[in-house]
């Protein structure tokens, strides 16, 4: 039996609705997301916006700051919590690392932004990590959003 045009599209829009859905309804462990970042990068000195690094699937800085690691991340936190879209995920000041999840505004695709900080002879230094969960690339929005955050430090 051959299936119809109609029966056809409208499997192909219920398949994409299921799709859909996924994206926005698919639990965010912070098992996998909220992970220890490698702070083997070298620190930057200046201003953090200026030094983000595209890598696949995201981007990522790490800069030195001249406030108390409880500071960069109680910002970081209040920055982020005033992004459109973005939720807090896990962690705390506390802990010396903070996951958040943002959403894109048609699809509802989640990216998982991870800043973690630590005392330094220097300073504080501050490293942080946006990337996507689906997709293979982003189109430069983590190192937008990573320039819009950091600069606001």
């Amino acid at each position: 039996m051959i299936m119809s045009w109609k029966t056809l599209v409208l499997v192909v829009i219920l398949a994409g609705v299921v799709l859909m859905a996924y994206i926005r309804l698919a639990p965010s462990d912070p098992k996998h997301w909220h992970i220890a970042l490698a702070s083997s990068d070298p620190i930057a000195f200046g201003p953090c916006a200026d030094h983000i690094v595209i890598v696949p699937k995201g981007a990522r800085a790490a800069c030195l700051l001249a406030l108390t690691p409880s500071e960069v991340l109680d910002k970081l936190e209040s920055i982020a919590l005033t992004s459109p879209r973005t939720q807090h995920l896990a962690g705390s000041p506390a802990e010396g690392r903070i996951t958040w999840t943002s959403r894109s505004f048609l699809m509802g695709y989640p990216d998982y932004i991870t800043a973690e900080v630590s005392q330094t002879p220097q300073g504080t230094r501050l490293d942080i990590f946006a990337r996507q969960r689906f997709g293979e690339a982003d189109l430069g929005v983590n190192a937008a959003r990573l320039r819009d955050w950091l600069s606001q430090i």
